[in-house]
This record gives C-alpha cells, sequence and structure tokens, in this order.
C-alpha cells in the first residue's frame, strides 16, 4: 500500500490572514501616528530650516532675504577664527574620546578584578561614577574652585615646589584648551566605564581560563581575549562619544566661553556667538550645517557597524 503523497504548504499567506495582517499594521501606524507628527514638527522641520537658512542672505535680521547659495560657507571658511574652531574640536573631541576610553577600561578593569573586596568595589563604583551624575554646570564649578589661582591645585603643586607661581589656568591661552579637556574627560569616562564593565563581566571565564592553562599571561590575555570581545562595544562606544564632544557646548561655554583670545573656541561656541552675539543667523546656520553633516557621517558609519554587527 503506497503512502498518500505529501501536501506541501503554499508559501502564499492566506487572503484573510494577509488582511488581517495589515489592518494590524494600519492600527499601529495609526497609534504611532501623533508621535510621529510631533517629532516631524519639533525635530525635522528646525533641521530643514537651517540648511534652508544656511543658503540665504542675513535671514531674521533682515526682512527680505536673498539666495546666496554657498556664500556662507566660503564666508565661513574664509574665517581664521572659524579654522581654528575646528582644530580646537578637533583637538578637544580626540583627545576626548581617547582618555574617556582609556580611563574607562582602566577602572572597569579594576572593578571586574576578583581580587578587589566587595565592599570596596562597591564604594569604588559610587565614587567613579559622580561625575556622569553631576551637571555641566556643577562640574565647572567643582574644577573652576579646585583651579582657582587660590586653589586647590596651585596649593598642592606650590607645596610640592612644582612652580614658582600661581598659574591661570582659565586665563592662560596655552593652557585653557588643555584644562577644558581635562574636565570634559572627568565629566564622561564613567559612561566607558560602566558599558566596558558590562561588557567584562559578559565575557565566559572559560576563555580566561583554557588561555591560562595554555600558559598565557595577564597582558595577552587582555590583548587576544579581552580586547577582541569588546571590541564591537568599544567601536560602538567610541563612535557615540565622538558625535557628543563635537557638540559639546555647556562644559565649554560655562568654563571659558570659548576664550581667552578663542583658545578654547569650538564649532558649537563659535556658532552660538554667530547667532545670539553677532546676529549673523544665516552664518550660524551654515555653521550648524557643517556640524550636523560631520555628525551624520559619524552616525551613518555608527549604524552600518550595528547592523553587520547584529
Amino acid at each position: 500500500m503506497t503512502a498518500p503523497p505529501l501536501v506541501r504548504a503554499s508559501r502564499t499567506p492566506h487572503p484573510v490572514r494577509r488582511s488581517r495582517r495589515r489592518r494590524e499594521n494600519l492600527t499601529a501606524y495609526a497609534y504611532m501616528a501623533p508621535t510621529i507628527l510631533v517629532m516631524a514638527l519639533m525635530m525635522a522641520t528646525p533641521v530643514v530650516m537651517v540648511f534652508i537658512y544656511s543658503t540665504l542672505s542675513n535671514v531674521v535680521m533682515v526682512k527680505d532675504s536673498t539666495f546666496v547659495g554657498a556664500a556662507n560657507f566660503a564666508t565661513l571658511f574664509g574665517d581664521p577664527i572659524f579654522r581654528k574652531a575646528i582644530g580646537n574640536t578637533l583637538m578637544f573631541t580626540t583627545a576626548s574620546v581617547a582618555f574617556h576610553l582609556v580611563l574607562g577600561m582602566a577602572f572597569a578593569l579594576m572593578l571586574n578584578s576578583p581580587l578587589m573586596p566587595r565592599l570596596a568595589s562597591s564604594i569604588f563604583r559610587v565614587v567613579y561614577i559622580l561625575p556622569w551624575v553631576f551637571t555641566a554646570s556643577i562640574v565647572v564649578i567643582l574644577w573652576q574652585l579646585l583651579l582657582n589661582p587660590n586653589g586647590v591645585v596651585n596649593y598642592v603643586l606650590r607645596t610640592l615646589n612644582l612652580i614658582d607661581q600661581r598659574v591661570e589656568w582659565f586665563s592662560n591661552p596655552d593652557l585653557a584648551l588643555l584644562t577644558v579637556i581635562v574636565i570634559n574627560i572627568w565629566a564622561g569616562y564613567p559612561f566607558f566605564m560602566v558599558s566596558l564593565l558590562a561588557g567584562l563581566q559578559g565575557i565566559p571565564a572559560d576563555l580566561f581560563e583554557a588561555a591560562q592553562v595554555d600558559g598565557a599571561g595577564g597582558v595577552s590575555r587582555f590583548f587576544h581575549i579581552t580586547i577582541p570581545q569588546l571590541m564591537p562595544i568599544i567601536v560602538a562606544m567610541a563612535m557615540l562619544d565622538f558625535i557628543w564632544n563635537m557638540q559639546q557646548f555647556p562644559i565649554v561655554w560655562l568654563a571659558t566661553g570659548g576664550g581667552p583670545l578663542n583658545a578654547t573656541e569650538t564649532i558649537a561656541t563659535y556658532t552660538y556667538k554667530l547667532a545670539f552675539s553677532r546676529h549673523e543667523f544665516a552664518l550660524a546656520s551654515a555653521s550648524g550645517v557643517i556640524l550636523f553633516l560631520v555628525s551624520m557621517v559619524v552616525a551613518l558609519v555608527y549604524v552600518r557597524h550595528q547592523k553587520a554587527r547584529d
């Protein structure tokens, strides 16, 4: 007796099932419509307006603006202060991201070490994460008190005979940018520390035990196991941190306002001054567009990296 032939299920969805799925999708989009509309009005509209303003003569301050094309961008790149702001932004961003990673990794390794007692680890976690809890204004006020010419830092350095006179950390054009970078590094490293600590705790212990059995030392295990396992997290955090630090405004503005002598001028502070000090809104829009495009390039690289990771 021969077995009945197998009936292969059709890959084409049933019309009723397809109709039900379409209704569910429409219902979901209907619920999302108010949020999408608000986001379009609150986010997309200002972005489009800034792009339009960047191609016009001085908008807002002039009744009838005219189309000038790329003239605003040419004016910006012809301004030596803007070129200096680009260099300062790159230095500020690169140094901040690099030291955020180094400090975050160091503290994460220390907190994840089995040699540290549990109570001490808990206390250090609270202490190390404090800079991330403070607002930018609190961070700047704390460092202004510490780096005041009559503050703690100068007192300690003079006591140790490392300096002969008080150092003007914020007023010296040669030290101001370095000072702001140090403040930003201190305020931002906990983000890396927390993320890397979570990544370290997710690495299987079997990998380290097998490497130790094979005779690999601590340095070898770090570079051949820890770093490769954490690389997706490191790359993602570095790109996000690069975008955030390129747009960093509060710490720089509250600490130095872009001075002295434009020593700490960044694209963000330069754009703010164009708009609200000089009232040149078209140039400010062009500067904002440049910052937006650079951030978008890094954001696209981040998205591609996340898709490849998944």
